[in-house]
């Protein structure tokens, strides 16, 4: 059959049993005993057959397939969820989609049109730092679509969402600063229109008031949520010569554009300017100085967000939605650990 697209047919007809029978048992059905689904499955095999999931979407209510759109892949963060939720997804016979925005609204707008062409069972998105228009949200919704939105969540009403406790995280690292001595403290902000840089900068408001040290807003640098924008941020206070004592990121890429940019004013972190992230990354614990941060459990947050989806496509016609955040930790490392 070299050349041909194997058909359920042709299996179907090698084994002299129905088409019925052969596409049950490629799908685990209990009709089919254990011993002819055996059979079936290495006969498949043998011959090449893959199943097509675009037929399957227009006969079937279920594609067994979940979309999930995020902004990068490159970085820890992201790429540790991703990977959480594969397994999740295969241990319930399901395929992942995955798409990329790239950080770009209309890369985003049209990976959620392609997933909706396809006929995906559900969309887990943290949406692009660049999103402001939610109308796609809706067209989703609409379509009865199941979405949750991960990690960055927008400001509509009745989501289903799953974040960190951003605003106290942020706090707790403040305060950590706080108690060594800091009082010079920066915050590199993300953009205060996507909820985790309005709540992380939040919190960073709330530990400066409750102990009464002035914000210093040319020292709060609001931008994007990676290494360019730390770089870039840092380069334009060292360049006026106005660099704080310490200094909180939105995220830990924020944090690596503060380490390169250091490294090539030749500046000491911790001695001559200390950092303090939001984010954890493996690579963290490499860094010279190995970078203290509020870790984030991407395995829980895609457990999470597997769980809300999985409700949602078993319970179309639930009305309740959920709101569920994840506890972040205060991990210490090189940075922000001495006494000022």
């Amino acid at each position: 059959m070299k050349g041909k697209t194997i058909k359920l047919s042709d299996i179907a007809e090698q084994l002299n049993v129905s088409t019925v029978t052969v596409s049950k048992a490629l799908r685990g059905h209990p009709d089919i005993s254990p011993k002819t689904t055996k059979l079936i499955r290495e006969t498949a095999e043998k011959i090449g057959y893959t199943p097509n999931f675009m037929a399957r979407n227009l006969s079937a209510r279920k594609s067994n397939t979940i979309g999930v759109i995020v902004p990068k892949i490159a970085h820890y963060f992201f790429g540790s969820i991703i990977e959480s939720i594969y397994d999740i997804a295969f241990q319930n016979n399901y395929e992942i989609i995955l798409t990329v925005s790239q950080e770009n609204e209309e890369r985003e707008k049209r990976h959620i049109q392609t997933l909706l062409s396809m006929k995906v069972d559900g969309i887990i998105i943290s949406i692009s730092q660049e999103t402001k228009d939610y109308s796609i949200f809706e067209t989703v919704r609409a379509r009865g679509v199941p979405i949750v939105f991960m990690d960055r969540v927008p400001n509509i009403p009745e989501i289903d969402s799953v974040s960190v406790n951003d605003r106290f995280g942020a706090y707790r690292a403040i305060e950590h600063a706080i108690s060594l001595g800091y009082k010079n403290i920066g915050h590199f902000a993300g953009y205060t229109d996507i909820n985790i840089g309005q709540q992380r900068y939040l919190g960073f408001e709330d530990a400066m008031k409750k102990h009464k040290i002035p914000i210093n807003p040319e020292w709060v640098c609001r931008g994007g949520f990676g290494e360019k924008s730390g770089y870039e941020s840092f380069m334009k206070l060292y360049k006026e010569n106005n660099l704080p004592d310490l200094i909180f990121t939105v995220t830990y890429p924020v944090a690596l554009g503060v380490y390169m940019a250091a490294a090539e004013v030749g500046l000491k972190i911790p001695d001559d300017v200390d950092v303090l992230a939001f984010g954890n990354a493996k690579v963290q614990k490499f860094l010279s100085p190995p970078l203290s941060c509020v870790d984030q459990p991407t395995d829980q947050l895609a457990a999470k967000s597997m769980e809300l989806l999985f409700n949602r496509i078993n319970n179309p016609d639930e009305k309740s939605t959920k709101e569920v955040e994840v506890p972040t930790e205060l991990v210490l490392r090189g940075t922000c650990i001495n006494n000022k």
